[in-house]
């Protein structure tokens, strides 16, 4: 008996690792796509527009994608018994969006193939705190601190080779622009790695997801709204950008849209397989930044061979150091490990050790209360789409060139992903 509980358990363990790598697997694609229409503040727009439109796009969909997969009435009851993990989900949103705005800046200056290796250095940041804060590799072998400390490594060095390329092939603008873009994109790379910490804590607090992002969009909008009015010239000439900005709006809310889907399966692959693992997966998007960069936008076209051969290999490089990470399968010892942290939260806050447990093994814990769906819910949907009718029906072409066929391509390909991710988590744990 004892000998089949432990089979159940592994296989269980495993189960959800290979979940949590699809997800992460999922993560990348509609994350890198998200950040395409960042693209137009190379075409005149202020950063802080374009992330605000982003933001704007964003909030839409946390509040349409969780409400049609799940209903409000279980988002509620969700976030009736985990009420003391609202204030870390406004906090996350809060480091997004600072992040988020110090990534438009770095694409200005230095391109989005070049920005999106570099603020991937948040997967460092992320594997840090989840060791030192939630018990991440700790007994979990020589052979897994290897695969993950030889990652970091590589992920350290492709970030350096990126640099060099940047700083000595891209034309710096006035007052060394292409250096403050380095360093807004390694910015946003700490900022986005601390967020990290609200993600982990609420995952192993039995907390869903789709509950977690609804919470999350305040402090991100929010803030967003705030670094415009104080930054952009306060509330008039904010105003007036908006209007300005108008035609490329749809494009806006369409990449805030895509990265809500990214970031959600990124909370996934968080909770399942850890922050450790997680996020240097998700951080694949690098991969998509540079596709969307240099075959659609055609970053690449004025480098150097150098230049571009640096970009390249750089990139290899941190792919190679977060798949290294990413495969690094926690052992039972481990799992021990993310238990006592687990039972360090329920202690804390007064939860069933339990309850919380069965919803880290993937298990739908509220389902059995049976939250109902309110009517509402379809005005809320109808509102988020006729939002998008609008704003498609006053769009007008991006003032970028871009390559069309590459377009199809990447596109097709993310919807796929789309569609098989949300199957294998929907047949694991049905969103839960």
């Amino acid at each position: 008996m004892a000998e089949t509980s432990f089979t159940t358990a592994k296989h269980t363990a495993r189960s959800l690792h290979w979940l949590g790598v699809v997800c992460g697997f999922g993560a990348g694609a509609w994350l890198g796509a998200a950040e395409a229409p960042t693209k137009l503040v190379t075409a005149g727009f202020s950063p802080f527009i374009i992330s605000l439109g982003m933001v704007a796009g964003v909030f839409v969909a946390r509040w349409t994608v969780p409400m049609i997969l799940k209903g409000t009435g279980y988002i509620w009851l969700d976030l009736k018994e985990k009420s003391h993990l609202a204030v870390w989900a406004i906090l996350a949103g809060m480091l997004w969006a600072v992040a988020n705005t110090l990534t438009v800046f770095a694409i200005r200056n230095v391109g989005l193939s070049i920005a999106f290796p570099l603020w991937n250095t948040n997967s460092l940041v992320g594997l840090f705190w989840g060791w030192l804060l939630f018990n991440e590799l700790r007994k979990s072998g020589v052979q897994q601190w290897l695969k993950v400390l030889g990652g970091a490594a590589a992920i350290v060095v492709g970030a350096c080779v990126l640099a060099y390329a940047t700083s000595q092939h891209t034309a710096a603008g006035p007052q060394g622009a292409a250096t403050l873009g380095i360093l807004a994109a390694l910015g946003a790379g700490l900022l986005w790695g601390t967020m990290y910490i609200p993600y982990r804590k609420a995952y192993i607090s039995g907390m869903n997801p789709l509950s977690f992002v609804t919470v999350f969009t305040f402090g991100e909008l929010g803030t967003v709204f705030a670094l415009a009015l104080v930054f952009g010239g306060g509330y008039d000439t904010v105003i007036a950008d908006l209007g300005k900005a108008r035609p490329v709006m749809f494009w806006l809310f369409l990449g805030g849209f895509c990265w809500v889907l990214g970031d959600l399966f990124q909370q996934y692959a968080a909770k399942y397989i850890g922050i450790s693992r997680g996020i240097p997966l998700s951080n694949t998007n690098q991969l998509w930044g540079l596709a969307w960069g240099a075959l659609v936008f055609g970053e690449l076209a004025g480098h150097t061979a150098t230049a571009q051969t640096l970009v390249v290999a750089g990139s290899l490089i941190m792919i190679a150091g977060a798949a290294a990470i990413s495969f690094a399968e926690a052992p039972e010892s481990e799992h021990s490990s993310w238990r006592s942290a687990m039972h360090r939260e329920c202690a804390r806050y007064g939860m069933d050790p339990a309850r919380v447990e069965a919803s880290m093994q993937g298990e739908d814990v509220l389902a059995q209360q049976k939250p109902r769906r309110h009517w509402v819910e379809y005005l809320i949907a109808l509102a988020a789409a006729g939002t998008f009718v609008w704003l498609g029906m006053n769009a007008e072409r991006a003032p970028i060139s871009l390559n069309p066929g590459w377009t199809a391509v990447l596109c097709l390909a993310t919807l796929v992903l789309l569609v098989v991710c949300g199957a294998f988590l929907w047949r694991r744990t049905r969103f839960s």
